[in-house]
């Protein structure tokens, strides 16, 4: 697998801005001028939906800008709308297991979570923390969704002890590590 495709996975599975430093002591890169220019011509063009964004040496995958208007109009349309049952299943997990990263998250459910995650986030369910590599993404449920529920802690939540230590999840998030 050479440079750029990793980059585009740790990107991918990111979600947000990755630094040069970052991805450098990560991969073990020390330039990345060449790999960031054949990236930006890859994607940076008006046939693709997904775009290079590059500031002050951090790199994000971002969305075309010019898919902004129909962006704006759906994700207004997700936010306002009731909890979808993919939010319910996201959000039980995380309120069962949490802190927990994207990809336990993804390992978990078998889908890709990332506009629940914003949406939840947006919501004010859920808070995102970084772990201090930067490259990894942990989430948690908030005050808001606790009060929000009425109770005062996650271990009031129906089943805690049994369901956050479920052994047959520990040897499937075990199984894919």
């Amino acid at each position: 697998m050479n440079n750029k495709s990793k980059i585009e996975s740790i990107l991918l599975a990111s979600g947000q801005e990755v630094s040069f430093k970052e991805l450098s002591k990560f991969l073990k890169i020390k330039d990345f001028s060449k790999i960031v220019k054949e990236l930006e011509e890859k994607y940076n063009n008006k046939e693709s939906g997904i775009h290079i964004a590059v500031n002050n040496k951090k790199i994000q995958l971002v969305t075309n800008p010019d898919n902004s208007k129909i962006l704006r109009n759906y994700l207004q349309e997700e936010v306002k709308n009731e909890l979808t049952k993919p939010s319910l299943e996201t959000l039980t997990i995380i309120a069962y297991r949490q802190p927990i990263s994207k990809e336990e998250l993804e390992q978990i459910r078998g889908v890709n979570c990332s506009l629940i995650l914003r949406n939840l986030l947006i919501k004010g369910l859920i808070e995102s923390q970084e772990e201090q590599d930067g490259l990894v993404t942990s989430y948690s449920i908030t005050m808001d969704f606790l009060r929000h529920l009425g109770i005062s802690s996650t271990t009031d939540l129906p089943n805690y002890d049994k369901l956050n230590n479920d052994e047959n999840l520990q040897r499937i998030l075990k199984y894919e590590e």
